[in-house]
């Protein structure tokens, strides 16, 4: 494997993990039954990113933006769900 195709792949990695980190905020919310220390404005910022970077992905039809991405964007809804659900 070369550089190249291991910093891909690590990106690809991180990226993902990254995507799915805001679970970890969804965990604390579910368990305290409060949103209330959650930014909404936080959130938008978020799916602007996400759905920039997506698009950016599809346009160079590049996997490891894509997959990242759309992991990032499910997790994204489900975070955003439990917050509004728990406001």
């Amino acid at each position: 494997m070369n550089a190249t195709t291991f910093l891909g792949f690590a990106a690809a990695t991180f990226g993902v993990a990254m995507g799915l980190s805001p679970l970890l905020q969804l965990r604390r919310v579910v368990a305290r039954g409060s949103s209330a220390d959650v930014s909404l404005p936080y959130l938008g910022v978020l799916l602007v990113g996400f759905v920039l970077w997506l698009a950016y992905g599809i346009a160079l039809s590049n996997p490891a933006l894509i997959v990242s991405n759309t992991a990032a964007i499910a997790t994204y809804a489900l975070t955003t769900a439990a917050v509004l659900r728990f406001r």
